[in-house]
């Protein structure tokens, strides 16, 4: 981490663009720097699926996510750590986020049982009984050794009605306070997440309880669950004009190069999503000009890489023809491939981001390809 004046500086602006709220930072980690806005790929469970580390790193990628509740059933903290770590486990020597488990409050919600002292999850794997509480996710984390963790929060379904979204705000507030007490590890940054749903009026009222405990940085979660790209964008900008200019802002789950343009706009600095390995499992391919559906059998003899000015080791080696025939004979390849394509897509955008920024560019490059990108998936 950088050291300014005997200070620690975690989290620095760059430079602000003058027709938003976006801007470029440098987060400071105990593995080394973060240029943002950045987009984080996803290893749930401790690996980006099908992507080698170092094919990662040709990417791009500065920094990935790991999931504390999927690590926990497999292989348990108790071998992280035997086998070294996190780090070592991913063969990752550069940044790892890991969220705290609260997302599976939501996406695992029919075998969660969950009260104001925690949450208790029937594994999906054999049923067995998991007990996940601040103290405990907090503990987990400090153990795992990623360079930044989360507080453990509630994510509420959409929609969801108000007693139960006020419920969920009140449980996050109090669960981020024990959180911050539980944590010991000086080497990460802990992050508050702040939740209301769409909600305004909680929206403020939990990013200014979290702001009094002073994290490392402030996430928005409970977005991207299904209110829209319209009231998620509305959201994320009362929320942000809100929190600390300071601190880094992370717009958890999300999303869509749309959703990123336009979350960049109204401020945000860090993301991550499935999208970019999911769909590329399943012969979809992100392009400037559209979506490639590899599957079809217009593709059959297409000599022609999935983008003709993308540097990917994909594009570089294989032509759509070849994807195809991978994904028809269900060989593992096609599915490594593209998502190896889709990740360095999503870095290459994050990094036109940063130099748009840089040349102070954004605002009029964000509303042309705001509507590009929109149009993109509208078909």
């Amino acid at each position: 981490m950088r050291h300014e004046n005997g200070k620690i500086v975690k989290f620095g602006i760059i430079k602000k663009d003058s027709q938003s709220s976006a801007r470029l930072g440098m987060l400071n980690t105990a593995h080394g720097p973060v240029q943002t806005p950045v987009f984080m790929p996803v290893g749930t469970a401790g690996a980006v699926k099908g992507i080698t580390p170092q094919h990662l790193n040709e990417t791009g990628a500065v920094i990935i996510l790991a999931n504390t509740y999927h690590l926990l059933l497999r292989p348990g903290v108790d071998c992280v750590e035997r086998l070294g770590g996190l780090h070592k486990l991913m063969a990752w020597d550069k940044p790892i986020l890991t969220d705290s488990g609260g997302y599976q409050v939501f996406s695992l919600s029919s075998l969660a049982k969950i009260n104001d002292d925690h949450v208790e999850f029937g594994s999906h794997i054999d049923g067995a009984k998991i007990k996940l509480s601040p103290e405990t996710a907090t503990q987990i984390q400090n153990r795992l050794g990623a360079d930044i963790i989360m507080c453990l929060d509630q994510c509420t379904p959409f929609p969801c009605d108000e007693p139960q979204l006020k419920t969920a705000v009140e449980r996050t507030i109090n669960w981020a306070k024990r959180c911050k007490q539980t944590h010991t590890n000086a080497n990460q940054m802990l992050f508050g997440i702040v939740q209301g749903g769409i909600n305004h009026e909680l929206r403020t009222s939990c990013a200014g309880e979290l702001m009094k405990l002073d994290f490392d940085g402030y996430a928005l979660g409970g977005l991207g669950v299904g209110e829209g790209h319209d009231n998620m964008i509305t959201t994320v900008a009362h929320t942000n004009q809100l929190l600390p200019q300071d601190k880094p802002r992370y717009l958890m789950g999300v999303g869509t190069p749309a959703d990123i343009i336009a979350a960049v706009k109204a401020g945000v600095d860090m993301f991550d999503c499935v999208l970019p390995t999911r769909n590329g499992r399943n012969a979809y391919a992100f392009t400037q000009n559209g979506p490639l559906r590899l599957r079809n059998s217009t593709h059959t003899c297409d000599i022609n890489p999935i983008e003709q000015d993308c540097d990917c080791y994909c594009c570089r080696n294989f032509g759509r023809g070849s994807l195809r025939h991978f994904f028809n004979i269900n060989e593992m390849l096609g599915p490594i491939l593209v998502s190896l394509h889709n990740i360095r897509f999503y870095q290459r955008l994050m990094a036109k981001i940063r130099q748009m920024l840089e040349k102070n560019e954004f605002a009029d490059w964000a509303q042309e390809n705001l509507k590009r990108y929109t149009d993109y998936f509208s078909g």
